[in-house]
């Protein structure tokens, strides 16, 4: 079983954090060298709040991928980290949420014999249902031009709002991700085509897959 659940900063237990850290380390200093604060063996910075909320997917009580979502009326990585990196632009008012720090552990997963398994689809469609169980008009991110193929690829309707250059001097794109009832179809169809789940109901929020 695959399931995907929301869990605030504040009800992380230490162990968990711990695991979920040191992921990101391994993903994002490691693998992909990016400039993130790293202490010891974990990765984290000053958007990992209390106004920070975690989505986690996690099989066999292993996590194999997770993100953070922040609400844009607190700080987040796109009006703070991110904004040098853009010209202009400007987010509505309203009921939006940031993702950031999307990560997929391809070891754990090779481990877990989940490879053939739509497991992006499946964190892509958990976010989609957990903005809409909790009543977000849509999230935004900022995205490498990798990751915005692997978006467009899914199926799902993202719209770039700006473009930009990151400090590596590589294109970033400031995307919006709508949430409303057909781009949770569009998913949930990719992985209905795919997925050897026996899950029926894949609108609802936690997430749960039964392989």
């Amino acid at each position: 079983m695959i399931k995907f659940f929301n869990i605030k900063y504040s009800e992380l237990s230490k162990e968990k954090s711990e695991e979920i850290y040191s992921l990101r380390k391994t993903v994002f200093k490691d693998r992909l060298n990016w400039a993130v604060s790293c202490t010891g063996n974990l990765e984290f910075d000053q958007y990992d709040t209390p106004n920070t909320t975690y989505i986690v997917g996690v099989y066999n009580n292993v996590v194999l991928c997770s993100l953070r979502f922040i609400e844009t009326k607190y700080p987040t990585m796109i009006t703070g980290t991110f904004l040098p990196y853009f010209k202009e632009f400007n987010l509505p008012a309203g009921k939006f949420i940031e993702a950031s720090r999307l990560f997929i552990d391809k070891s754990r997963l090779k481990e877990s014999d989940l490879y053939k398994e739509p497991i992006c689809a499946m964190l892509f469609l958990a976010k989609i249902n957990y903005a809409r169980n909790y009543g977000y008009a849509g999230i935004y991110a900022i995205v490498s031009h990798p990751m915005y193929l692997i978006f467009k690829k899914s199926g799902w309707k993202i719209i770039i709002v700006e473009k930009g250059i990151s400090e590596k001097k590589e294109k970033v794109y400031l995307i919006f991700m709508p949430v409303d009832e057909d781009n949770q179809k569009l998913l949930v169809n990719r992985i209905f085509r795919t997925t050897t789940s026996t899950c029926k109901d894949l609108i609802s929020w936690p997430l749960v897959f039964n392989l």
